[in-house]
């Protein structure tokens, strides 16, 4: 009788801690944005330097989510996600001891790295901790500590960066992760199942592509990579798009603000109707909807419109994208989830790294803020396609 009473505040603390685990990724992604006009001139990076190693934390975060989600299968959520969090931890503290494009790109690898490989554990572990009826909501809520996070740091950069130095935000992003450790130790539980049937756990090809599942893996992987190439365009250059509307910085900076605002909404949002009505109706929804407001975005010119149009651009994008967090993992066996979850992660993160880079060629191609915009409906119609199929054909495996 005692151990359900139990139960609810132990689940509630390590949704806690699972929660301030992704906040301190989305604080970290906007960190290194917003210390660069500081931390470039310091270090002397040419503009391709700096892109290095912009990139070198996107590729630790790929190779940190494929074995992540392999290991998480094997030595225990809990252990794993302590690991990552250190070595993330410690290698953002090492950032602040960089001398060059090369220390600095090696150490924002392996943060990354770390940030990566601890992806997989929240979901397997939010997954876990929930019942039945609220896991889409309680991974929803998890990952909306990444737009929290990113917000926190853009307003530690307006508050601080400017008086105290880019090793601040540094300071802060690598010292709070390490605080964590003790309390992940002492209160956070170990798997339910990734010590099971060890001796039958099936290799990785099988795992992702075998008894059916070939066209839901390839289905998922397509989703998140299109996905995240829409995200991760919004991410860096939705305020320069704005401000080339002529709105200017304070315009760009409020519909960045207003992307965040309504990416937490929709988070929680939508993931509750998946909770009530099933994936299919409110994912399918989710992406015209989402196609909808980057066609406004594109043509809209006053400050109301654009912040209106940017707050459902993350409603949507990201109500849909960390719903899918919590659904594409139970299309897998309980022993391989977070293997399947870390691959789609990964795959994802390569759209991740290619929408900057499509949206700076356009720009380069003189298409402007509109025709970059516009640009992304068809890959959002695409992207929606894709996760319609899924849903329709994917079935739950529930079995841990």
């Amino acid at each position: 009788m005692g151990a359900p009473a139990q139960s609810v505040p132990r689940g509630g603390i390590t949704l806690l801690l699972c929660f301030l685990i992704a906040l301190l990724e989305g604080f970290d992604i906007q960190a290194i944005g917003v210390a660069a006009p500081y931390l470039i001139p310091q270090l002397g990076l040419t503009p391709g330097q700096a892109g290095v190693v912009f990139g070198a934390g996107m590729a630790g975060l790929v190779l940190g989510a494929f074995t992540g989600g392999w290991l998480a299968d094997r030595m225990g959520r809990k252990g794993l996600l302590m690991v990552c969090v250190a070595i993330f931890g410690l290698f953002t503290l090492a950032t602040l001891v960089a001398t060059g494009p090369v220390s600095l790109g090696v150490f924002r690898l392996f943060a990354g790295a770390g940030m990566g490989a601890a992806m997989p554990s929240l979901v397997a572990v939010a997954l876990e901790i929930a019942p039945p009826e609220r896991r889409t909501r309680t991974i929803t809520l998890m990952f909306s500590g990444m737009p929290a996070g990113g917000a926190l740091a853009a307003l530690f950069a307006a508050g601080l960066l400017e008086q105290y130095g880019w090793h601040s935000i540094f300071l802060a992003g690598g010292v709070l992760p390490l605080l964590l450790l003790p309390a992940m130790w002492k209160l956070m539980p170990d798997s339910r199942v990734v010590h099971a049937s060890l001796a039958e756990r099936p290799g990785a090809v099988k795992a992702l592509f075998g008894e059916g599942r070939l066209l839901i893996t390839l289905l998922a992987w397509f989703t998140f990579g299109m996905t995240l190439l829409v995200l991760y365009l919004l991410l860096n250059w939705l305020p320069s798009l704005v401000a080339a509307k002529g709105l200017g910085g304070v315009g760009g900076a409020g519909a960045a603000f207003a992307f965040n605002a309504g990416s937490i909404v929709g988070a929680l949002g939508i993931g509750f109707l998946v909770d009530r009505l099933g994936p299919r109706i409110p994912i399918i929804a989710a992406y015209p909807c989402l196609a909808l407001a980057m066609f406004g975005l594109a043509g809209a010119e006053n400050l109301v419109p654009v912040l209106v149009l940017a707050g459902l651009a993350g409603f949507f994008l990201l109500g849909a994208q960390y719903s899918l967090y919590g659904i594409i993992p139970l299309y897998y066996p309980g022993v391989v989830r977070g293997l399947a979850t870390g691959a789609s992660i990964a795959v994802g993160r390569l759209g991740s790294i290619a929408g900057p880079l499509v949206a700076g060629h356009l720009l380069g191609q003189g298409w402007g803020p509109a025709g970059v915009a516009m640009a992304m409906v068809p890959v959002v119609l695409a992207a929606g396609v894709s996760a319609a199929v899924m849903t329709i054909r994917g079935r739950y495996v529930d079995n841990g």
